[in-house]
C-alpha cells in the first residue's frame, strides 16, 4: 500500500491480540499514515481483503519478524507464527466462500422458482395476461360495440323472401324448424310424415342445428306462442315474431362467435406479438366483415354459431389444445355440415403433429376418442336405430339440388357457359368428378401439413382447403364464401392486401342475391365501412411497396376496382338483353372466379414456400 491517505481497516480483536500499539493504532482501529507506510515495500507476501459483519479486515502475513520494524515489541508473544496464520486465513476463507455459494444458491432458487411461477401463471391464464399487459380488453369490447350497433342496423332491412309466398325463404325455413322441433318429438324432426312435410323446409341440417333451432323456439314460443305453433305459422311475418328471430341470430353472435373472437385474438398477439393498433385493427376486420353480417342479420341465417366454433378450434390449435381444437370442431360439424370446408386441414395439421411425438398411436387415439365421443353425444337420439340414421344422412346431402344454385363463382357455374355439365354426365358421375377435383386440390396443401405441421402454415391449409371445396365441391351457393373468407379474416394481418381483395370480391359475388332481398342500402353502407376502418391511421400492418407493385399491380388493381363499379352500376340502372337475362350476373360471376382463383393460386404457393423453411425434423418428438 503506498500513498499517505491509506486507510487499513483491522479488526478490533487481532488489534487487542496481536498488535497492542499504542500511539500506532487510532481510537477507530485503524493504522495512522505513519504506521501504514512502514508496513509497505517488499515485506508482503499477501494481503486479503475482504467485508465480514460489516467491517473491513486486513489479514498481512509478513516474511521477516515483526521486531524488525518495532525492536521493542516481542514479536513471538504478540503475532502467531506464519503457518498458523496461513492455515487460519484459509480456513476463515473458506467458511466465507460457503456462506457466499449457499446464499447466491438460495437467491438462483428463488429467482428460479418465481420465474417458473410466472410462466406457469401466464400458460395458464394466458387470456387474462394479455388482456391486461397487450391492451386487447378495450379495443375489442369498443369494436365489440360498434359491431353490435352495426348488426342491429343491418337486422332492421328486409329478409330473405319477405312477402314472397309460397316458400318465402331461408327466414321462413328457420323459422319452420323452431316450428317442427317444439312441436313434434326428437325422432321425427327428420321425417317425412303428415306433420312433417319434407318438400316444405325440411330439417337439412345436422343435430346440432335441430337443438339450436329447438331452444331458439321454446324462446318464440314463450314470447310469442302464434310465430312457431304447428301448421298455423306457416309464412309468420309479424313485427314481434320478426323482431324475436332477430334477436336469436344476435344473441347467437355474441354468445359464440364474438368470445371465440376474442379467445382468437388473444392466441394471435401471443404468436405474433402484434402491436395494439394492430389487434384493434384485427378485431374490426373480423367483428365488421361485411359479407357475414350482411348473409346472418340481413338475408338471415345462423352462420355465426358455425363459424364462432370453427375460430374456437382455430384459437385452440394457435394455443395448442388439440383436444379442445377436435372437440370444437366436431362441433362444428354437427352444426353444418358446410365446415366439412375445413376438415383436410384439421385431419393433415393433427395427424402431422401426431406423427412428430414419440407415441403416434397414443395421439391418434386421443383425438379420435373425442371426435367419436363428440358425434356420439350430439347424434345420442338417432343411434338407437340405423333407418334413423340413414334417414338423417339422406337429409345433409341434398344431391337432388344439382350441381350448383344460381350464378355461384365456382369452377362447375362459370365453365358451364362453355360446357354444358349437367347435360354431359348423370348426377352421380358429376358427383364423383366433384369428389375427385375437390381432393385432388386439396391434397398439395395437406401433405405439407403433415410433411411440417406449423400453427403459422396452419391457417393457410384452411383457406387452401375451403377454396378447394368452393371451387370444386357439389352443390354450392352463394353464401358458402364465407367459409374461405374466414381463414382469409385470420390472416388479415399477415395478409392484408389479399384479405382486403379477396372480401371486396366476396362482396361482389353475392351482389345480385343482396339485390333479391332488397338489402342495397346496408351493403353500400357496409361496404364504406369496410374501407373506412380497413385504411383507418394507424390501423393497417405496414405493406412492403416495390416498383413492380406501383407499376404492374397498382395498373391492373385499379382497372379490376373501376370494372367492378362499373359492374355494380350497370346491374342497378340498365335491364339484361332478354335472350340473355343473366348476363350480368354471368360477368359478376366470371370476375369473382378469376380473382378467387389467383388468391388461391397465391396462398398455396404462400404455404408451399413457408412450410420449405420448416425442416422435417424442426419440431422434437415428446410425450
Amino acid at each position: 500500500m503506498t500513498g499517505t491517505k491509506s486507510r487499513v481497516g483491522l479488526s478490533k480483536g487481532f488489534r487487542q491480540a496481536h498488535l497492542n500499539l499504542p500511539g500506532e493504532i487510532n481510537s477507530s482501529g485503524t493504522l495512522t499514515p505513519a504506521t501504514a507506510l512502514s508496513f509497505s515495500g517488499r515485506d508482503f507476501i499477501f494481503h486479503l481483503v475482504f467485508r465480514r459483519h460489516r467491517h473491513l479486515l486486513l489479514i498481512c502475513a509478513l516474511t521477516k519478524p515483526i521486531h524488525h520494524h518495532y525492536p521493542s515489541i516481542h514479536h513471538r508473544r504478540l503475532l502467531p507464527s506464519l503457518p498458523a496464520l496461513q492455515h487460519q486465513i484459509k480456513k476463515t476463507c473458506e467458511e466465507i466462500s460457503r456462506g457466499q455459494d449457499q446464499k447466491q444458491g438460495l437467491k438462483e432458487m428463488k429467482k428460479s422458482r418465481v420465474t417458473k411461477a410466472v410462466k406457469v401463471e401466464v400458460k395458464n391464464d394466458n387470456t387474462r395476461w394479455w388482456s391486461t399487459h397487450m391492451g386487447i380488453s378495450a379495443p375489442f369490447i369498443c369494436v365489440s360495440l360498434f359491431a353490435v350497433l352495426v348488426r342491429l342496423a343491418v337486422s332492421l332491412h328486409p329478409h330473405s323472401g319477405a312477402g314472397d309466398p309460397p316458400k318465402y325463404g331461408d327466414f321462413e325455413a328457420q323459422r319452420h324448424w323452431m316450428e317442427i322441433t317444439t312441436s313434434l318429438p326428437v325422432n321425427e324432426w327428420y321425417q317425412n310424415t303428415t306433420e312433417n312435410d319434407l318438400s316444405y323446409w325440411g330439417l337439412d341440417y345436422p343435430p346440432l342445428t335441430a337443438y339450436q333451432s329447438y331452444v331458439h323456439g321454446l324462446v318464440l314460443r314463450f314470447f310469442h306462442p302464434e310465430s312457431v305453433s304447428l301448421y298455423s305459422s306457416r309464412g309468420h311475418e309479424s313485427y314481434f315474431g320478426k323482431l324475436l328471430m332477430r334477436w336469436t341470430v344476435l344473441t347467437s353472435d355474441v354468445l359464440i362467435f364474438f368470445p371465440a373472437v376474442l379467445w382468437l385474438i388473444v392466441a394471435f398477439a401471443n404468436q405474433s406479438r402484434g402491436h395494439k393498433s394492430n389487434i384493434a385493427w384485427h378485431v374490426a376486420m373480423i367483428l365488421l366483415n361485411p359479407c357475414l353480417i350482411l348473409i346472418d342479420h340481413g338475408h338471415f341465417q345462423y352462420n355465426c354459431i358455425s363459424l364462432g366454433l370453427t375460430v374456437g378450434a382455430v384459437a385452440a390449435v394457435l394455443c395448442d389444445k388439440d383436444l379442445v381444437a377436435s372437440f370444437l370442431f366436431s362441433l362444428a360439424l354437427n352444426h353444418k355440415q358446410m365446415s366439412t370446408y375445413y376438415a383436410p386441414a384439421f385431419f393433415s395439421y393433427l395427424l402431422g403433429k401426431c406423427l412428430k411425438r414419440q407415441n403416434p398411436f397414443l395421439e391418434v387415439s386421443k383425438l379420435g376418442m373425442i371426435v367419436i365421443g363428440t358425434f356420439a353425444l350430439v347424434w345420442w337420439p338417432y343411434l338407437h336405430s340405423r333407418v334413423t340414421v340413414l334417414e338423417v344422412l339422406s337429409r345433409l346431402a341434398p344431391f337432388e339440388r344439382g350441381l350448383y344454385e344460381d350464378y355461384v363463382a365456382n369452377f362447375w357455374c362459370t365453365t358451364s357457359v362453355l360446357i354444358k355439365w349437367k347435360r354431359l354426365f348423370t348426377t352421380q358421375s358429376l358427383k364423383l368428378l366433384c369428389l375427385f377435383l375437390t381432393v385432388c386440390s386439396s391434397l398439395p396443401s395437406m401433405f405439407l401439413q403433415i410433411r411440417a405441421p406449423s400453427t403459422r402454415t396452419f391457417v393457410y391449409g384452411l383457406l387452401n382447403s375451403a377454396f378447394s371445396f368452393y371451387l370444386f365441391s357439389f352443390q354450392v351457393h352463394e353464401k358458402s364464401i364465407l367459409l374461405p373468407l374466414l381463414p382469409a379474416s385470420i390472416l388479415a394481418v399477415e395478409e392484408p392486401f389479399v384479405f382486403q381483395w379477396f372480401t371486396q370480391f366476396a362482396l361482389l359475388s353475392m351482389f345480385p342475391l343482396l339485390c333479391r332481398d332488397k338489402l342495397l342500402l346496408p351493403y353500400i353502407a357496409l361496404y364504406g365501412i369496410f374501407i373506412f376502418v380497413y385504411y383507418a391511421p394507424n390501423g393497417k400492418p405496414d405493406t412492403p411497396k416495390t416498383r413492380f407493385w406501383s407499376r404492374v399491380t397498382l395498373f391492373f388493381v385499379v382497372f379490376l376496382l373501376f370494372l367492378s363499379f362499373v359492374l355494380h352500376i350497370v346491374y342497378l340502372t340498365i335491364n339484361p338483353p332478354k335472350k340473355y337475362p343473366f348476363l350480368f350476373e354471368a360477368i359478376i360471376m366470371l370476375l369473382c372466379f378469376s380473382q378467387f382463383v389467383l388468391i388461391a393460386v397465391y396462398t398455396n404457393w404462400k404455404q408451399w414456400v413457408l412450410s420449405m423453411k420448416s425442416p422435417l425434423g424442426s419440431e422434437k418428438k415428446r410425450v
